[in-house]
């Protein structure tokens, strides 16, 4: 895996295929979990919905860790049905959380199944008494939205951004969602990205030319880790494969 860092915030990994972006993934999740239990006693996670993330969270039961100590939040989530199969909180239950020893008390789905402004309300109450999240997981849109932050939205970013998000119009169905704001994202001690798959060419692209895409927004002190297939480099941009 080869490293590149356009800037200070932002560094780039490159990896050859999906399950090595999996493994590396699982291992910086390994990592930031045993100094945060380690250094706190708790272990504070935001998941990501996708493909990938899904793929990493069906090996996470193998993880050599204490359990007990794990917190596990989202990142945001589609207003529909708590048991729907479209929901971010349920593909992690079916793919992870369901056979996983954390007690059920410390998962914390948004209950976006109230619709969008009683769920944002809701979650941010939940959120109360979190300071910094140990890491956090997310994926890169092909439009170059993270989360349920589109371009063209709010993303949360002003110093009296809500932690919160109701999404009342999201330009992907269902067009009712929730999500941490951009500022609530970047209160993380760790921020990894992980992008896969040759339609994310765009996205990346502008990313690393610096244009103000959603997931550019998300901006932790310690800056961000983009975990990225090389197919999602396009070849005028070979030179850094």
């Amino acid at each position: 895996m080869k490293s590149h860092q356009l800037d200070a915030a932002t560094r780039w990994h490159f990896v050859n295929a999906v399950e090595q972006l999996v493994e590396a993934a699982f291992i910086r999740v390994h990592a930031a979990a045993s100094e945060a239990l380690r250094e706190r006693g708790a272990f504070h996670l935001v998941l990501a919905g996708g493909i990938t993330p899904r793929a990493l969270y069906a090996r996470m039961n193998g993880m050599d860790t204490d359990w007990r100590g794990w917190h596990v939040w989202f990142g945001d989530e589609r207003c529909l049905a708590a048991d729907h199969p479209e929901r971010n909180s349920r593909m992690a239950q079916d793919a992870w959380l369901a056979s996983s020893a954390i007690p059920a008390a410390q998962i914390h789905p948004i209950p976006a199944e109230l619709g969008a402004p009683a769920a944002a309300n809701a979650y941010v109450n939940s959120l109360r008494d979190v300071g910094e999240f140990d890491l956090v997981l997310l994926g890169l849109g092909e439009d170059g939205h993270t989360a349920s932050l589109f371009p063209g939205h709010d993303w949360g970013t002003c110093p009296d951004s809500p932690d919160v998000l109701a999404v009342r119009d999201a330009p992907k169905p269902p067009p009712e969602r929730v999500s941490l704001s951009a500022r609530r994202l970047g209160r993380a001690r760790a921020v990894l990205f992980l992008v896969s798959g040759a339609g994310k060419c765009d996205a990346v692209a502008a990313w690393r030319r610096g244009e103000p895409i959603p997931a550019a927004a998300i901006r932790p002190v310690a800056g961000v880790d983009v975990l990225v297939e090389r197919i999602c480099i396009q070849p005028a941009n070979k030179e850094d494969a």
